[in-house]
């Protein structure tokens, strides 16, 4: 998978900013209308990249009025809902500035943070900049399972301590283009920054109410994100499982000690207890021990397997749309087509 090609008609913009879609068509005009506000003052060449996951609503719909009346937007809609990542890995792909900021769809990220994130970037010369909410508007469950995913990934993706993977970031092209190398069906984009660069950063920002209390990320759906991080990135968490397995049989033997000490010490006490019940409890654990330690390496095969071998697609796409001049310097839009393994463009 590669990100689409330059040709002499194709000059990067200074600024892209990719936003995934679903259930989105109350809020989308109103962050473009934001959107144009902060950039179109400053003069920077730039484009809005809206990638709709299958939405069954109207967005859709309201990205192509966007594309109709809006110069440099970009509307990418997906044949069916591949999960946020899939569809800001499809974004990533698309975009074309020097920069790429990711940011969601409901305005609590406030497009006016921009030219923040873009000089704290270029002056501490990092490749991606995260925006840390001082103030989280979300539920205290979101908040707990943010803390909880970030000591996590602080083990899986040696995520340095003190810095939160917020979903509003900025990021250079080049880090874009790297991890867009990956092929897996169920991308991390945070977990494959942390793969391609250790020059990450983080300023501080204000996080927004949503609007109209407009909100897609379920319970169960943090859950897949999280399992997506423990899994797709590293066999740490195999390891957990093979290490669990030689606690049990420490556990055993160390129980198994016991017993024979205590019959040996308190014969008369051991012919009183329950016959049979100590050495079952041995053989037990001892069992489940091995049976741990075995799956654990089986499974540690099967997870680097998977991970090099699956070709299950990353998102396929069913339309483009471009907005105001031909992006590309050609007589024909560009077309995203799935190669099966993950959405990529051609000129």
């Amino acid at each position: 998978m590669r990100a689409r090609e330059e040709t002499p008609g194709s000059r990067k913009l200074d600024l892209s900013i990719v936003v995934p879609a679903f259930r989105s068509e109350g809020c989308l005009e109103a962050l473009a209308n934001a959107i144009d506000a902060t950039l179109g003052p400053l003069g920077w060449s730039y484009e809005v990249v809206f990638v709709n996951d299958g939405s069954p609503d109207r967005t859709w719909a309201v990205i192509e009025s966007l594309c109709q009346t809006r110069e440099n937007y970009v509307g990418i809609d997906l044949r069916r809902n591949f999960g946020q990542d899939n569809a800001i890995m499809t974004g990533l792909r698309a975009a074309r500035g020097s920069l790429i900021a990711i940011m969601d769809d409901d305005l609590q990220h406030d497009p006016g943070d921009l030219p923040r994130l873009r000089e704290h970037l270029l002056h501490e010369r990092a490749d991606v900049v995260y925006a840390n909410f001082s103030t989280k508007h979300q539920h205290a469950w979101k908040n707990l399972g943010s803390w909880f995913n970030g000591k996590f990934a602080e083990w899986v993706i040696e995520k340095p301590k003190g810095i939160y993977l917020s979903p509003y970031k900025l990021i250079r092209k080049e880090i874009a283009e790297a991890i867009c190398d990956y092929q897996g069906p169920d991308p991390y984009v945070d977990g494959l920054l942390f793969q391609v660069t250790s020059r990450i950063s983080q300023i501080s920002v204000a996080h927004h109410p949503r609007f109209a209390d407009h909100g897609n990320y379920t319970f169960l759906k943090s859950l897949k994100v999280w399992a997506r991080l423990a899994t797709a990135f590293s066999v740490k968490p195999i390891r957990l499982v093979i290490f669990g397995g030689f606690f049990f049989a420490a556990l055993g033997g160390a129980l198994a000690v016991y017993v024979i000490a205590y019959r040996l010490l308190y014969p008369e006490n051991f012919e009183q207890a329950v016959a049979g019940w100590a050495s079952l409890m041995v053989a037990q654990l001892l069992t489940a021990a091995v049976r741990m330690i075995f799956l654990g390496i089986v499974g540690e095969y099967a997870g680097r397997t998977y991970i090099a071998v699956c070709h299950k697609p990353q998102a396929t796409v069913r339309e483009v749309l471009y907005s105001g001049p031909r992006p590309l310097g050609a007589a024909s839009p560009p077309r995203m087509e799935s190669n099966g393994s993950g959405a990529k463009v051609e000129p």
